[in-house]
């Protein structure tokens, strides 16, 4: 076992299953969670099918907790328990990601060659293969390997083992609903190094999930009106 690898789920099936199959195509050994965030049972009953076929284990955050969708900090906490138990890296691969055969152990790779790693992420891509959102910040940097201290995003990125045992996530902000800006920075006052992958490329479906927060981009006033004055996607 090399890693444990996490995907938090709500709905957007045929994206979620076509990330979750994706994954299994890798050609390194893992240990896979599916945390399914309070989805329709549509969706339940698709990933426990999937679950029954694949072999991965399906945890109903449902079933654990009573908070609303997103639980993005109780999948951080039992994910980071698990990897601190088994000493391994963490590697987050969100529902709206596909990854290559060779995304996994390209991210493995590069982190067992660092000094000090924090986060290490894999470069975003639509399906012409142009570099995508959240990574448009670097769509013009040079390098295979960009060390940064600007924010990743989780859509496929590994967390060392040595900065999940530095810094205990069970103190994340309960307001917040999105917590890989705080982790980034975290990382970098920590001492450890953040780097993107510029030629690890995977695919990214922007708010397959979640499709409201399109409005950002189609609709910017009602997304900020959503934002700040429904308490939503709070970061």
């Amino acid at each position: 076992m090399q890693a444990i690898v996490v995907t938090p789920v709500k709905d957007a099936l045929k994206a979620t299953l076509q990330t979750i199959r994706a994954i299994y195509q890798s050609d390194t050994d893992f240990s896979y969670i599916v945390f399914n965030d309070n989805s329709t049972t549509e969706t339940r009953i698709a990933l426990e099918a999937e679950s029954k076929r694949l072999g991965y284990e399906l945890i109903h955050l449902e079933d654990i907790t009573e908070t609303p969708s997103p639980n993005y900090k109780t999948v951080l906490q039992i994910a980071q328990q698990r990897a601190v138990a088994q000493k391994l890296p963490l590697v987050i691969i969100e529902s709206d990601v596909t990854i290559q055969t060779d995304t996994l152990r390209r991210l493995l790779e590069f982190n067992g060659g660092q000094v000090n790693p924090g986060l290490v992420g894999a470069i975003t891509h639509d399906e012409r293969g142009e570099i995508n959102f959240p990574y448009l910040k670097f769509k013009d940097q040079q390098g295979a390997a960009i060390k940064t201290n600007r924010s990743l995003s989780f859509c496929c990125t590994l967390l060392s083992l040595g900065f999940l045992e530095k810094y205990d996530f069970r103190g994340l902000d309960v307001s917040k609903d999105w917590y890989d800006t705080h982790i980034s920075h975290k990382a970098t006052e920590l001492g450890f190094d953040n780097f993107i992958l510029m030629e690890v490329p995977v695919i990214h479906q922007p708010h397959a999930s979640r499709p409201w927060k399109m409005l950002k981009y189609k609709n910017p006033l009602l997304y900020y009106f959503k934002k700040w004055f429904l308490g939503k996607d709070k970061i």
